[in-house]
């Protein structure tokens, strides 16, 4: 016995015609005599008495009648449970993001995309640049949000920001010198430094760009890493180091003075913020929506 047999009976039952069944169940006659052949068999009853003029019910069918009801209706409850709990899990949109990207571009991101697709919820993850490729490829966040590209095999990566890295000094003489002088991090290697922490996509791609000026990470004096910008600009501020940082976190600091921002080097070293998904699996219609619209916002500015 199974549901189609039971939801093949009702119907010939409500309509009293193997052929209306037929047509309402978007099956052939043949067929729907096969599943009440079948139902007979298996219960070794009759369950219509059939006749030239009508089908309708035996005893045996008046019997069954309720029975099959009751499971075509628990059927359809547990489908409409389950189709619930699926709607709702699909709402809340599952993030990681490195600290860059979390802390300074995926806020304005949200609230566009929130006024757009109000239902959505969001559960953001900080984490280090490897964390957020870990996270995407074992399906515990639904996208993310990185400034280092690590697995291209199992991810795509659709590049939307250009970030720049600049050193970060407190706003004194000396540094307001070597600001209007220096075009190179060279004299980096005389000042105490504070870096990120390893791991993260920040500190990956400051020490490529100083091999680029011919500068080793050896070369410097590292007293310090520290996981949190926030903690490195005050740092910086209170004159423990200089360090090198995203311009999008100094911003604020540089606008009111507490800190310089002083470039790495004479050339254009920017590298790309990018979103990233397992384009092994199917995204969920939320995670689609919000890449469509980071495509739209940032197409606007130039850098989809």
């Amino acid at each position: 016995m199974n549901l189609k047999q039971l939801e093949a009976f009702v119907h010939i039952a409500d309509s009293g015609s193997f052929s209306i069944a037929a047509r309402e169940l978007f099956l052939t006659q043949p067929t729907i005599s096969a599943h009440i052949s079948s139902l007979e068999r298996e219960l070794n009853t009759r369950f219509f008495v059939r006749n030239t003029k009508e089908v309708r019910l035996s005893e045996s069918g008046i019997i069954l009648y309720d029975y099959a009801k009751q499971m075509i209706r628990l059927q359809k409850e547990i489908e409409k449970t389950f189709l619930e709990r699926e709607e709702k899990e699909q709402q809340c949109i599952r993030i990681a993001a490195s600290t860059i990207p979390a802390q300074y571009i995926l806020p304005g991101i949200l609230a566009v995309f929130s006024k757009k697709y109000p239902s959505r919820q969001f559960l953001v993850m900080e984490v280090d640049s490897a964390k957020v490729v870990e996270a995407v490829i074992n399906s515990t966040a639904d996208i993310g949000f990185t400034g280092t590209v690590i697995d291209k095999h199992l991810c795509k990566y659709i590049p939307f920001y250009q970030d720049e890295l600049v050193i970060i000094a407190p706003n004194n003489s000396k540094f307001r010198r070597l600001l209007e002088k220096e075009k190179n991090a060279g004299w980096m290697k005389e000042e105490a430094v504070i870096l990120r922490e390893k791991g993260s996509g920040t500190r990956r791609e400051a020490e490529k760009q100083l091999r680029r000026i011919g500068i080793q990470l050896s070369q410097l004096n590292v007293i310090a890493s520290m996981e949190s910008p926030e903690a490195i600009k005050r740092a910086v501020e209170n004159g423990l180091g200089i360090s090198i940082i995203s311009k999008l976190a100094v911003q604020e600091e540089v606008k009111k003075g507490t800190l310089l921002a002083l470039p790495i080097s004479d050339t254009d070293m920017c590298r790309n913020i990018n979103l990233v998904y397992n384009c092994s699996i199917h995204l969920p219609r939320g995670s689609e929506e919000l890449v469509k619209v980071v495509k739209e916002l940032y197409k606007k500015e130039g850098n989809v």
